[in-house]
This record gives structure tokens, sequence and C-alpha cells, in this order.
């Protein structure tokens, strides 16, 4: 894809495909019978899908950096690097039927539920249109599956193995999802959601996505040993690791997980191992290049998520004017989309909307 060197990690703006690491993706997906099974069977137009969604999520965030950048907004929460993480799975699901609730760095879930990526960048923008009515940048339409997140990373693990649990009730075949930062597995309540949720044996996927830092605290500074792998037994629930930045081990290691769901097997715990390219937020770039050696974005920055599945599937017989075609499809959307959000700038919310739909009214 086109590189934005303004916008983009500086090890993703004369990204190489390393011979190496290309053949090491498609192993990741052939040394698993069953997810081998999955991606093959995909078709050629939903191998195509995976890639938009991988396009938006990445043309979403730089449109918000470019925002940043030219003083239409403070700062963004941005999840570059990681995009595979949140594409892959919710393409895994079922849209219009299950239920994923997003951290604010896993955007890219409300447009692959169904959501205007106008509607996601208006809520940056506060605007009277936006789906909080320009009360909260954390984005959500129930309506279209997607449950609006808050900032207390770890909390929307109880209230998904709650909407879980209603799923069972009903004997509805249906999966609830949501993600959590490897830091925020610390925090009393995703232990007690993911825990009840074993118990209950609830149609719930949780993934643990492990992008080697809590904020500003590396991964071995609050958590030994120095993966997640233990933790699906250490729970009574089945569970499997995802290569993070592979969108399609993602997309089958998901699509097993939500088929044991959908056949009362109780819920998953998933762990995509990838990396924040980035800072916490905009603001804070420089510090987070200092939390961790230079090499390690080397590392990691080879392994782009896009840039690896675009030479996956050129391999798999898929012209590069195809993908073009398709960039520039996508490039487009979002622009569109940016121009509307903007425009909505307009209709501001009134201050005296303020506390309307805050609290709860018997009138």
């Amino acid at each position: 894809m086109k590189r934005f060197p303004a916008f983009d990690p500086p090890e993703y703006v004369d990204w190489k495909p390393d011979p190496a690491l290309v053949r090491a993706f498609r192993a990741t997906i052939e040394v698993d019978p069953e997810r081998a099974r999955i991606a093959g069977a995909l078709s050629r137009d939903a191998k195509l899908e995976l890639y938009r969604g991988l396009l938006r999520a990445r043309l979403h965030d730089i449109q918000l950096a470019r925002w940043v950048r030219t003083g239409v907004i403070s700062k963004a929460w941005l999840g570059t690097g990681e995009e595979a993480a949140t594409v892959g799975p919710v393409q895994a699901l079922e849209r219009g039927k299950d239920v994923v609730a997003p951290m604010i760095r896993n955007a890219a879930a409300c447009c692959e539920m169904g959501m205007p990526i106008a509607d996601m960048l208006r809520a940056y923008l506060a605007t009277d249109d936006s789906p909080s009515k320009g009360r909260d940048l954390h984005v959500g339409s129930f309506s279209q599956g997607v449950l609006q997140p808050i900032s207390h990373v770890g909390d929307m693990v109880p209230v998904i193995a709650g909407i879980a649990l209603t799923f069972k009730m009903g004997n509805e075949p249906r999966v609830a999802l949501t993600w959590v930062g490897d830091g925020s597995t610390k925090t009393a309540t995703a232990h007690e959601g993911i825990n009840f949720a074993a118990v209950q044996r609830v149609p719930a996927i949780f993934i643990i996505q492990n992008n080697q830092v809590a904020l500003g605290t590396r991964l071995e500074q609050h958590h030994l040993p120095t993966d997640f792998r233990d933790w699906a037994p250490s729970y009574g629930v089945w569970g499997a690791v995802f290569d993070g930045n592979n969108v399609l081990d993602a997309y089958a290691a998901t699509r097993i997980a939500a088929d044991r769901c959908r056949t009362g097997n109780g819920p998953a715990l998933l762990v995509a191992e990838t990396f924040r390219m980035g800072g916490h937020a905009t603001h804070d770039e420089r510090e987070a290049r200092e939390t961790f050696p230079a090499e390690l974005f080397k590392t990691w920055g080879k392994r782009d998520p896009i840039g690896s599945y675009e030479e996956y599937l050129k391999e798999d017989g898929i012209a590069a004017k195809v993908l073009e075609a398709v960039e520039a499809e996508t490039a487009e959307h979002v622009e569109r989309a940016a121009a509307e959000a903007l425009a909505s700038r307009e209709k501001m919310p009134a201050g005296e909307t303020a506390l309307g739909g805050v609290y709860a009214s018997r009138n």
C-alpha cells in the first residue's frame, strides 16, 4: 500500500518484504491443519475483503493522525501495526448477529460490523450527529452489534460475559467478543468477568491483545511469565494463540473459537501476539520510542500486517493491479468519509443537551 512519511511509523515508510518473513506468514497458517482448512476455504472475494478491512483500519488512523498534525483534533488513539488483531476476528463473526466490544485501539471493529467510517470520525469531532451526540469519542452502535467501550480497559469483559449469558439463556447461537490489553489482564473486572464466563460456560470470546506494553509499562514489568499461553487452562476454558500481525491466522483462530461457542462448548480465550508501533496516543510518541529499544521497532516493523498480507495475496495469484484498485477504492471511501465528518462541524451539540441521556429518568 501507499506509505505516508508524515504519518506512518518510520519503519513502514520504506517497507520492503523480508523473504523469510513472507515464508513464515504462510507457514503460520499451514502448520495447524484446522486453521489451514479454514483459510484455504476462503474465496478470493473473502480474502480481498480482509485486505479492505486492513486498509480501512490503517487509512482511518492516518486520517486521525493528519487531523492531529493540522490542529483539527488534539490527539488520537491509533491501532497502527495491530490491525490484523481486530479485522481478522471481526470478519470471522456473523455481522447482524454477533456482538463485539472493542477497545479504542480496535476502532476498526466498528466499520467491520457495518458502522460508517464518517460516524467513527465524527466521534473525534464531537459533532451533534456523532454516535454519542458529542459526548464521547469511544465509538459504538449497539444496533449494529458494537457495544460502545469506556476508557477503563478490561471493564467490558464482565459486560460481554453478561451479554453472552443472555445468548445462552435464550438458546441463541450467537457470540459476544471483546479484547483485553495485556495490562488490563491485571484488573479485577477482567479476571472476574472471564472467571464468570468460564463457570457459566457462556458463548464469549476474550482476546488478550498482547502488544507488549501497558500505557508505558513493558510486559516484563507487569507480567510473569512473559506470555499468556497458560491463561486459558488456568480458567478451565479452551484457548489458542495466534499471530496478531497475520490476518488469516487471526481469522481462522477466531472462527474456530466462534464455532465452539455456538455449539455450547463455553467461552474461548485467545491470545494475539502483536506490537504497538507508536505511543499510547499521538501525544506520547517520543516516550513510546524511549520505552523500547529501536531494534524492537525494526523487528516488528518488518512484520507490517498489511505489507505481509499483500505479499501473501500476490503469491496466491492476485495481481498487484487488483490490490491497487482495492486500495484506491478504499482510500477514496475514507477520504469521502473524512469530508462528511468535517462538514458535520456545523452541527455541534447545543449546551443545554449536555445532561440528556446521562442519567436515567422516569420522565
